[in-house]
């Protein structure tokens, strides 16, 4: 049915009824932690980790905390779509229709704009602090007893890094690399100097789509370049997991990020202190009388920060 026969209760029901059938790029709710938000901004208190068991010996001893943190401040954004009343008359084959679905597939696909920008800001380019002070992706951060720890690797720290042709991994290559900076991953420590990532078993590789062909080769297929068997594949018997997320919005050449995606945290905090929602300038309205034409437009008060950088590294082949 063309979007003649739709009034704005049909056009703002239809919306929200998109909104909710879209459910954006998997990767999403893997590598964040959603939190609402009542006030324009809210602060977020890296308290250090909990304490760590000891043998009773002469009493307890309590473990203060350290208040590291960050404070994410809620941006308002919109988007607006102007109709003029005659397009919405004499559309018969849906195509109204169709922008309003695409309205409702670009709000969901919102959070995945804002947390690939924190990913390409991560190094340091041109923003990126997180909790420490220090750029995401970094080479020197510290906090109490964890000593300098990086997630900015290159082949000087995971020798498989290094290959024959950076931007063309191949797939023993590209295992062997993967699971390098896996292993890496986990000799990362908290502020009490204890592993943070011990118990660490499901990681998300995201690169550009140039790298992508190259990556799904190693983390999917059932063997290497030498028909041996795939070593990702065999650790899923033990419950291990690697999977892949292909982003467009990355401008990568020879590099891909690996989050660790089973721990209490995230990488990232997504919050929202008003989800989006779609208001109108029509029929009846002082707009459409002097433009004869109708608006539709969504809002949303939300942002993105960094969270834990221990569950994240940025690997770059050479």
């Amino acid at each position: 049915m063309g979007a003649q026969g739709l009034g704005t209760r049909d056009i703002i029901g239809t919306f929200y009824t998109r909104l909710q059938q879209f459910t954006g790029a998997s990767w999403i709710d893997r590598v964040s932690r959603y939190f609402e938000s009542d006030q324009a901004s809210e602060t977020y208190k890296w308290l250090g980790m909990s304490p760590v068991m000891r043998e009773w010996i002469g009493g307890r001893k309590a473990k203060g905390f350290r208040e590291n943190g960050i404070t994410i401040t809620n941006k308002k954004f919109e988007a607006t779509m102007d109709l003029p009343i005659d397009w919405l008359r004499r559309d018969k084959t849906g195509q109204i229709q169709v922008r309003i679905d695409e309205m409702a597939a670009r709000a969901v696909s919102h959070w995945g704009s804002l947390l690939s920008t924190l990913i390409s800001n991560g190094t340091g380019e041109t923003s990126g602090l997180c909790y420490d002070g220090q750029y995401f992706f970094d080479i020197d951060h510290s906090e109490g007893s964890s000593g300098t720890q990086l997630n900015l690797l290159a082949a000087a720290q995971v020798a498989a890094l290094d290959i024959t042709t950076a931007t063309k991994p191949t797939a023993t290559e590209a295992i062997d690399a993967i699971l390098g900076v896996i292993a890496y991953m986990l000799t990362y420590k908290d502020d009490q100097g204890e592993p943070m990532n011990s118990e660490a078993k499901e990681f998300l590789v995201m690169t550009a789509p140039v790298l992508w062909a190259p990556l799904t080769k190693a983390i999917f297929g059932n063997t290497d370049s030498a028909a041996a068997s795939n070593v990702i594949k065999e650790l899923e018997k033990d419950g291990f997991r690697v999977s892949l997320a292909a982003n467009p919005r990355l401008s990568y050449t020879t590099q891909f990020v690996t989050f660790r995606t089973d721990a209490p945290a995230a990488p990232f905090i997504r919050q929202s202190e008003e989800d989006i929602t779609m208001s109108a300038k029509a029929e009846g309205s002082e707009y459409a009388h002097d433009n004869d034409a109708y608006q539709y437009g969504i809002k949303a008060l939300r942002n993105v920060g960094y969270g834990y950088w221990q569950y994240a590294s940025h690997s770059t082949f050479s």
